[in-house]
Protein backbone atom coordinates (compact mmCIF):
# COMPACT_ATOMS: atom_id res chain seq x y z
CA UNK A 1 0.00 0.00 0.00
CA UNK A 2 2.85 2.35 0.76
CA UNK A 3 4.27 1.79 -2.70
CA UNK A 4 0.86 2.49 -4.27
CA UNK A 5 0.41 5.72 -2.32
CA UNK A 6 3.88 6.88 -3.16
CA UNK A 7 3.34 6.18 -6.83
CA UNK A 8 0.02 8.01 -6.86
CA UNK A 9 1.50 11.09 -5.16
CA UNK A 10 4.62 11.12 -7.29
CA UNK A 11 5.18 13.94 -9.77
CA UNK A 12 4.09 13.18 -13.34
CA UNK A 13 6.77 12.26 -15.82
CA UNK A 14 8.04 14.94 -18.18
CA UNK A 15 6.79 13.09 -21.24
CA UNK A 16 3.25 12.61 -19.92
CA UNK A 17 0.54 15.01 -21.12
CA UNK A 18 -1.96 16.14 -18.49
CA UNK A 19 -5.56 16.82 -19.53
CA UNK A 20 -5.58 20.40 -18.18
CA UNK A 21 -2.31 21.21 -19.94
CA UNK A 22 -3.28 19.87 -23.32
CA UNK A 23 -2.20 22.19 -26.13
CA UNK A 24 -4.88 24.07 -28.01
CA UNK A 25 -5.55 22.88 -31.56
CA UNK A 26 -3.43 24.76 -34.09
CA UNK A 27 -5.31 27.28 -36.17
CA UNK A 28 -5.18 26.58 -39.92
CA UNK A 29 -2.86 28.97 -41.69
CA UNK A 30 -4.68 31.44 -43.92
CA UNK A 31 -4.23 31.06 -47.64
CA UNK A 32 -2.19 33.93 -49.17
CA UNK A 33 -3.91 36.21 -51.62
CA UNK A 34 -2.57 36.48 -55.18
CA UNK A 35 0.53 38.65 -55.51
CA UNK A 36 -1.17 40.59 -58.31
CA UNK A 37 -3.06 42.60 -55.67
CA UNK A 38 -0.54 45.43 -55.26
CA UNK A 39 -2.33 47.12 -52.39
CA UNK A 40 -2.22 46.76 -48.60
CA UNK A 41 -3.91 48.47 -45.68
CA UNK A 42 -2.39 49.36 -42.32
CA UNK A 43 -1.55 52.12 -39.87
CA UNK A 44 1.16 54.73 -39.55
CA UNK A 45 3.69 54.02 -36.80
CA UNK A 46 5.87 57.14 -37.01
CA UNK A 47 8.99 58.57 -38.64
CA UNK A 48 12.65 57.72 -38.25
CA UNK A 49 15.85 57.86 -40.27
CA UNK A 50 18.71 55.57 -41.19
CA UNK A 51 21.64 55.35 -43.57
CA UNK A 52 21.22 53.38 -46.77
CA UNK A 53 23.87 51.27 -48.49
CA UNK A 54 25.35 54.33 -50.18
CA UNK A 55 25.71 56.18 -46.89
CA UNK A 56 22.86 58.62 -47.54
CA UNK A 57 20.64 59.61 -44.62
CA UNK A 58 17.06 58.72 -45.52
CA UNK A 59 14.05 60.08 -43.60
CA UNK A 60 11.44 57.34 -43.66
CA UNK A 61 7.92 56.72 -42.42
CA UNK A 62 7.27 53.34 -40.79
CA UNK A 63 3.94 51.74 -41.71
CA UNK A 64 2.50 48.63 -40.06
CA UNK A 65 1.15 47.13 -43.28
CA UNK A 66 -1.13 44.17 -42.68
CA UNK A 67 -1.65 41.37 -42.38
CA UNK A 68 -5.03 42.02 -43.97
CA UNK A 69 -7.89 39.59 -44.44
CA UNK A 70 -10.02 39.34 -47.57
CA UNK A 71 -13.47 39.93 -46.11
CA UNK A 72 -15.49 40.03 -49.32
CA UNK A 73 -15.02 39.67 -53.07
CA UNK A 74 -17.13 41.60 -55.58
CA UNK A 75 -17.82 39.99 -58.96
CA UNK A 76 -19.31 41.51 -62.12
CA UNK A 77 -21.98 38.81 -62.29
CA UNK A 78 -23.28 39.49 -58.78
CA UNK A 79 -22.30 43.09 -58.02
CA UNK A 80 -21.64 44.63 -61.42
CA UNK A 81 -17.94 45.32 -60.77
CA UNK A 82 -14.77 43.62 -59.56
CA UNK A 83 -13.34 44.56 -56.16
CA UNK A 84 -11.73 43.10 -53.06
CA UNK A 85 -12.65 44.19 -49.53
CA UNK A 86 -9.75 44.06 -47.07
CA UNK A 87 -10.00 44.11 -43.29
CA UNK A 88 -7.29 45.13 -40.84
CA UNK A 89 -6.93 44.66 -37.09
CA UNK A 90 -8.95 42.62 -34.61
CA UNK A 91 -12.23 43.87 -33.16
CA UNK A 92 -14.35 42.72 -30.24
CA UNK A 93 -17.49 41.02 -31.51
CA UNK A 94 -19.44 42.26 -28.46
CA UNK A 95 -18.83 45.87 -29.48
CA UNK A 96 -20.14 45.39 -33.02
CA UNK A 97 -23.71 45.81 -34.15
CA UNK A 98 -25.75 42.68 -34.71
CA UNK A 99 -25.91 43.04 -38.54
CA UNK A 100 -22.12 43.42 -38.86
CA UNK A 101 -21.37 40.72 -36.29
CA UNK A 102 -23.77 38.40 -38.11
CA UNK A 103 -21.90 38.92 -41.39
CA UNK A 104 -18.59 37.88 -39.84
CA UNK A 105 -20.23 34.89 -38.17
CA UNK A 106 -21.76 33.82 -41.48
CA UNK A 107 -18.39 34.08 -43.25
CA UNK A 108 -16.59 32.32 -40.40
CA UNK A 109 -14.09 35.17 -39.96
CA UNK A 110 -12.82 37.07 -36.96
CA UNK A 111 -14.24 40.63 -36.77
CA UNK A 112 -11.91 43.37 -37.99
CA UNK A 113 -11.52 46.98 -36.91
CA UNK A 114 -11.39 48.62 -40.33
CA UNK A 115 -12.52 47.60 -43.80
CA UNK A 116 -11.81 49.12 -47.18
CA UNK A 117 -12.72 48.07 -50.68
CA UNK A 118 -10.37 48.29 -53.65
CA UNK A 119 -11.19 47.86 -57.31
CA UNK A 120 -9.36 45.17 -59.29
CA UNK A 121 -9.37 44.38 -62.99
CA UNK A 122 -10.34 40.75 -62.39
CA UNK A 123 -11.62 39.24 -59.15
CA UNK A 124 -10.89 35.65 -60.14
CA UNK A 125 -8.51 33.89 -57.78
CA UNK A 126 -9.60 35.87 -54.71
CA UNK A 127 -11.46 34.12 -51.93
CA UNK A 128 -12.88 35.12 -48.58
CA UNK A 129 -10.42 34.44 -45.78
CA UNK A 130 -7.24 34.93 -47.80
CA UNK A 131 -4.43 36.89 -46.19
CA UNK A 132 -2.60 39.87 -47.70
CA UNK A 133 0.92 40.55 -46.42
CA UNK A 134 3.89 42.61 -47.60
CA UNK A 135 5.88 39.50 -48.46
CA UNK A 136 6.16 39.17 -52.22
CA UNK A 137 3.95 42.21 -52.74
CA UNK A 138 6.38 45.10 -52.33
CA UNK A 139 10.17 45.21 -52.48
CA UNK A 140 12.79 47.87 -51.86
CA UNK A 141 12.92 50.30 -54.77
CA UNK A 142 9.20 50.13 -55.64
CA UNK A 143 7.25 53.33 -56.12
CA UNK A 144 3.93 53.46 -54.26
CA UNK A 145 1.08 55.89 -53.66
CA UNK A 146 0.19 56.40 -49.99
CA UNK A 147 -3.27 57.64 -49.03
CA UNK A 148 -4.26 58.90 -45.60
CA UNK A 149 -6.26 61.52 -43.73
CA UNK A 150 -4.34 64.69 -42.88
CA UNK A 151 -4.09 66.12 -39.39
CA UNK A 152 -7.05 68.24 -38.32
CA UNK A 153 -6.29 71.89 -37.41
CA UNK A 154 -9.83 73.07 -36.72
CA UNK A 155 -10.96 76.54 -37.75
CA UNK A 156 -7.86 78.33 -39.10
CA UNK A 157 -7.11 81.70 -40.62
CA UNK A 158 -5.88 82.41 -44.12
CA UNK A 159 -2.21 82.66 -43.11
CA UNK A 160 -2.21 79.13 -41.69
CA UNK A 161 -4.65 77.66 -44.17
CA UNK A 162 -3.40 79.20 -47.43
CA UNK A 163 -0.01 80.66 -46.43
CA UNK A 164 -1.09 84.29 -46.96
CA UNK A 165 1.66 86.85 -46.37
CA UNK A 166 -0.46 89.08 -44.14
CA UNK A 167 -0.81 92.84 -43.97
CA UNK A 168 1.86 95.33 -42.88
CA UNK A 169 2.37 95.61 -39.14
CA UNK A 170 2.91 99.40 -39.17
CA UNK A 171 1.36 102.66 -40.47
CA UNK A 172 -1.83 102.34 -38.48
CA UNK A 173 -2.56 98.66 -39.21
CA UNK A 174 -4.01 98.25 -35.70
CA UNK A 175 -4.05 94.46 -35.18
CA UNK A 176 -4.77 93.67 -38.84
CA UNK A 177 -1.56 91.81 -39.62
CA UNK A 178 -3.23 88.40 -39.96
CA UNK A 179 -6.46 89.47 -41.64
CA UNK A 180 -7.21 88.37 -45.23
CA UNK A 181 -7.58 91.89 -46.59
CA UNK A 182 -10.17 92.75 -49.23
CA UNK A 183 -12.40 89.85 -50.20
CA UNK A 184 -14.91 91.51 -52.56
CA UNK A 185 -14.39 91.57 -56.31
CA UNK A 186 -13.76 94.71 -58.34
CA UNK A 187 -16.45 93.83 -60.86
CA UNK A 188 -19.88 95.27 -61.23
CA UNK A 189 -21.33 92.32 -59.30
CA UNK A 190 -20.01 93.72 -56.05
CA UNK A 191 -20.09 90.41 -54.21
CA UNK A 192 -17.74 87.69 -52.99
CA UNK A 193 -17.06 85.16 -55.75
CA UNK A 194 -17.66 81.52 -54.70
CA UNK A 195 -14.39 79.71 -53.98
CA UNK A 196 -12.68 82.72 -52.43
CA UNK A 197 -9.85 81.66 -50.11
CA UNK A 198 -11.00 82.58 -46.63
CA UNK A 199 -10.73 81.30 -43.08
CA UNK A 200 -12.39 77.96 -42.39
CA UNK A 201 -11.92 74.32 -41.48
CA UNK A 202 -8.37 73.18 -42.19
CA UNK A 203 -7.14 69.59 -42.44
CA UNK A 204 -8.98 66.30 -41.81
CA UNK A 205 -9.08 65.61 -45.55
CA UNK A 206 -8.10 62.59 -47.62
CA UNK A 207 -4.72 63.13 -49.26
CA UNK A 208 -2.71 60.91 -51.59
CA UNK A 209 1.05 61.29 -51.97
CA UNK A 210 2.14 59.81 -55.30
CA UNK A 211 5.34 58.02 -56.23
CA UNK A 212 6.97 57.43 -52.84
CA UNK A 213 9.88 55.00 -52.71
CA UNK A 214 9.87 51.88 -50.58
CA UNK A 215 13.28 51.91 -48.90
CA UNK A 216 13.02 48.74 -46.80
CA UNK A 217 10.59 45.87 -46.26
CA UNK A 218 10.47 43.96 -42.96
CA UNK A 219 8.41 40.88 -43.73
CA UNK A 220 8.83 39.37 -40.25
CA UNK A 221 7.21 42.36 -38.51
CA UNK A 222 4.97 43.44 -41.42
CA UNK A 223 6.66 46.85 -41.69
CA UNK A 224 7.20 49.12 -44.68
CA UNK A 225 9.81 51.88 -44.60
CA UNK A 226 8.77 54.57 -47.08
CA UNK A 227 10.96 57.53 -47.97
CA UNK A 228 9.37 60.84 -46.96
CA UNK A 229 6.40 61.97 -44.91
CA UNK A 230 3.01 60.26 -45.03
CA UNK A 231 -0.24 62.14 -44.33
CA UNK A 232 -1.95 61.52 -41.00
CA UNK A 233 -1.10 61.23 -37.34
CA UNK A 234 0.69 58.31 -35.72
CA UNK A 235 -1.77 55.46 -35.42
CA UNK A 236 -3.99 56.62 -38.28
CA UNK A 237 -4.99 54.26 -41.09
CA UNK A 238 -3.18 54.51 -44.42
CA UNK A 239 -3.36 52.68 -47.73
CA UNK A 240 -0.27 51.69 -49.71
CA UNK A 241 -0.83 50.80 -53.34
CA UNK A 242 1.19 50.55 -56.51
CA UNK A 243 1.78 53.97 -58.03
CA UNK A 244 -0.32 55.10 -60.96
CA UNK A 245 2.70 56.81 -62.51
CA UNK A 246 4.46 55.34 -65.53
CA UNK A 247 7.67 54.39 -63.73
CA UNK A 248 6.98 51.70 -61.13
CA UNK A 249 10.52 51.20 -59.75
CA UNK A 250 13.62 53.27 -59.09
CA UNK A 251 16.21 52.92 -61.84
CA UNK A 252 19.85 52.96 -60.80
CA UNK A 253 21.94 55.36 -62.86
CA UNK A 254 25.16 53.92 -64.19
CA UNK A 255 27.93 56.53 -64.30
CA UNK A 256 30.28 55.86 -67.22
CA UNK A 257 33.82 57.21 -67.20
CA UNK A 258 34.05 58.63 -70.71
CA UNK A 259 37.82 59.04 -70.60
CA UNK A 260 38.39 55.42 -69.55
CA UNK A 261 35.94 54.21 -72.17
CA UNK A 262 37.66 56.22 -74.87
CA UNK A 263 41.10 54.99 -73.80
CA UNK A 264 39.91 51.38 -73.83
CA UNK A 265 38.50 51.81 -77.32
CA UNK A 266 41.74 53.40 -78.64
CA UNK A 267 43.95 50.68 -77.14
CA UNK A 268 44.88 48.12 -79.86
CA UNK A 269 43.91 44.53 -79.35
CA UNK A 270 46.61 42.19 -78.01
CA UNK A 271 48.22 39.91 -80.63
CA UNK A 272 47.73 36.22 -80.21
Amino acid sequence: MSDLNESSNAAPQSGAVQPQEAAAPAQPQAKPAPAGLRVIFGEKVGMTQFFDQKGHLRPVTVIKAGPCTVVNVRTPERDGYSAVCLGYGAANAKKLGKPLAGQFAKLGLQPVRKMREYRVSDSKGYETGQQVTVEGRFTAGDYVDVQGVTKGHGFSGVMKRYQFRGLPGSHGASDKERSPGSIASQRSLGRVIPGQRMAGHYGQATLTIAKMEVVKVDTANHLLYINGAVPGTNGSYVTVLETTKKRKRRVERVVVDKKAKKAAAAKPAAKK
